[in-house]
């Protein structure tokens, strides 16, 4: 018997090509998306194997309602892949106030509802896999998208602590951490915020980083999101594309170096405790 899957954001990138390659290898899966008509082809070639729900992952309500729709469904829920967000740009001065709570009311506190919502179910069950998309930006920061890496860094934050409140129960966790991919999260679905002009040299600089080669192809992701989820012990983190374990690595000994540079004052901070 396939597994059962419950998607976000599947209208297009890594939510549609995941859904694809799970429902041609005779799994079944519930498709979420704003707009349910952009699931339509899903639908159209798969048949009964999709059940499409339009679904706002801010909306928490609407989340609790669309996974136990789900489970009713189908009966059960194996994996769970919350991947519904979107690119937000700008500085942190630029960043509106609305614009900052929208990106982390989508990008972290949607996955959390779908989360809360699933992990009662997959308990009851004794198994379950919950995967969680962040980013390669959910271990480092760049200029002009800060708000954007403050949602996955608190999305890594809780899917960490979650891994291990759950284990106990048979149900596992992997924070996915894509590089850059062809999808439209920095196409229309991202939004932008007004530009100051002392940041335009910042901007440009970053542009101009970008080299041929850099952006990967979404298609190629779904042989890899198959190996995560029929994996016996999948792993915590994984990263999606290349370049990024050495990325991580250079990221990680700048971390240590300033640690170790300053653990005598660090030291000195913890004080003479009593007693």
């Amino acid at each position: 018997m396939g597994k059962i899957w419950f998607i976000t954001g599947t209208s297009r990138g890594f939510g549609r090509e995941w859904a694809e390659a799970a429902l041609e290898r005779g799994d079944r899966v519930t498709a979420t998306a704003r707009d349910v008509d952009t699931l339509k082809p899903l639908l159209d070639e798969f048949g009964d194997a999709v059940l499409p729900l339009a679904l706002d992952v801010t909306d928490k309500a609407a989340v609790d309602a669309a996974v136990a729709r789900a489970h009713e469904h189908f009966g059960r829920l194996d994996v769970v892949v919350n991947n519904a967000g979107y690119g937000l740009f700008g500085t942190i001065e630029e960043v509106s106030e609305q614009q900052a709570r929208d990106q982390i009311e989508t990008n972290l506190f949607g996955a959390l509802w779908v989360t809360k919502a699933a992990v009662p179910i997959m308990r009851g069950q004794g198994s379950g896999h919950i995967i969680q998309v962040s980013s390669i930006g959910g271990i480092s920061a760049f200029p002009n998208i800060g708000l954007y890496h403050a949602s996955k860094w608190g999305l890594e934050g809780f899917s960490q602590a979650l891994a291990a409140e759950v284990a106990p129960f048979g149900v596992k966790v992997t924070v996915v951490e894509p590089t850059g991919y062809s999808t439209d999260w920095a196409g229309s679905s991202a939004v932008h915020a007004d530009p100051i002009d002392v940041y335009d040299d910042a901007r440009a600089a970053r542009k101009a980083r970008t080299r041929p080669g850099m952006v990967g192809d979404p298609t190629a992701t779904r042989a890899a999101i198959l190996a995560v989820v029929d994996a016996e012990e999948p792993p915590l983190r994984i990263f999606f594309g290349r370049g990024l374990l050495d990325r991580a690595r250079a990221e990680y000994e700048g971390r240590l170096s300033v640690w170790e540079a300053w653990n005598d004052v660090s030291e000195a901070a913890h004080g003479t405790p009593e007693g």
